[in-house]
């Protein structure tokens, strides 16, 4: 395929995961527009070689596909049908690709509801951290149409190591990536108060960090995210605020299946009380920070 026939892509939300899919799209040879509430983002993806666009519906005028990497349902919804919304221009045949955590029945609502125009809804969730974004190896967890994977698959392709097809369904994709945020949210919680109980006993954390990643109790978050305490650096890869958010549509969810999720449930208390403390801009590894507050505990770049 030559670069001419290749699709022009949009992109909507150009934080640290969607300027890095962005940027994977455009270095992989795609005309790609950039759309972002932040002026100067868009200013800064346009000196490096992309398009920008002051509004969505103004980005997805010439578009083949639309790649939403916005926070939430309530975003992603107004991306598609509020004022200036993606809606208003894109190409009938033309697919949207949503890649906010939600609850798969929003999922299947926006879906539903764009189908209902004669586009496609790729659900598609992603996984993997802003620096895989860039580098166009991100998990991808994506459910819809034949027609709408048809449509996105030159995209997908460009920004995942791990395409997962997980069903004909929008919202399946969205159900797979809350299972994954339940696990992710209770390991932090759980990594954050080993570290600082293991404070608490006056352990030297960097070799409990050398012991435990050695060792069964090991998991990816620890392994990940732990450096951050040991360096006393909580400069957000990931906030607390997203696990606030995750960790309650999982309770929505399993409230709403009268499903007992009582670990989750104690690991969204770790992240409200974290965000209460004033960090719910900080790392998510500021759990550790809250727990050793709240016990008296010193750890690494925190005031004696």
């Amino acid at each position: 395929m030559t670069c001419s026939a290749k699709p022009h892509i949009a992109v909507i939300g150009l934080g640290s995961m969607g300027y890095g899919m962005a940027s994977a799209l455009k270095r992989a040879g795609f005309e790609v527009t950039g759309c972002d509430v932040a002026a100067d983002v868009v200013k800064r993806f346009v000196s490096e070689g992309g398009k920008g666009a002051a509004t969505p519906a103004e980005a997805a005028k010439a578009a083949g596909i639309v790649v939403s990497v916005v926070v939430n349902a309530a975003q992603t919804e107004a991306i598609l049908f509020g004022k200036g919304g993606v809606a208003e221009t894109l190409a009938k045949d033309a697919v949207f690709v949503s890649s906010a955590t939600m609850d798969p029945e929003i999922a299947r609502r926006l879906a539903k509801q764009l189908e209902a125009t004669g586009r496609h809804y790729l659900d598609a969730p992603i996984s993997g951290g802003a620096q895989r974004a860039a580098q166009g190896e991100l998990t991808i967890l994506a459910s819809g149409s034949a027609a709408a994977f048809a449509k996105a698959r030159p995209a997908l392709d460009a920004m995942a190591a791990k395409l997962y097809e997980l069903g004909d369904a929008p919202g399946q994709g969205a159900a797979f990536k809350m299972i994954n945020q339940l696990l992710a949210g209770v390991h932090i919680a759980a990594a954050s108060e080993a570290i600082a109980f293991a404070a608490k006993q006056g352990l030297d954390i960097r070799k409990v960090y050398e012991v435990i990643t050695a060792s069964a109790g090991n998991s990816w978050m620890f392994e990940n995210r732990m450096p951050h305490v040991l360096d006393g650096d909580y400069t957000p890869r990931s906030a607390v605020e997203i696990f606030v958010k995750d960790l309650g549509i999982i309770q929505d969810m399993a409230r709403n299946a009268k499903f007992p999720v009582p670990v989750s449930a104690a690991a969204l208390q770790m992240f409200l009380m974290t965000a209460a403390s004033g960090m719910g801009g900080d790392d998510d590894a500021s759990v550790a920070r809250m727990y050793a507050r709240v016990t008296g505990t010193h750890l690494p770049g925190e005031p004696k």
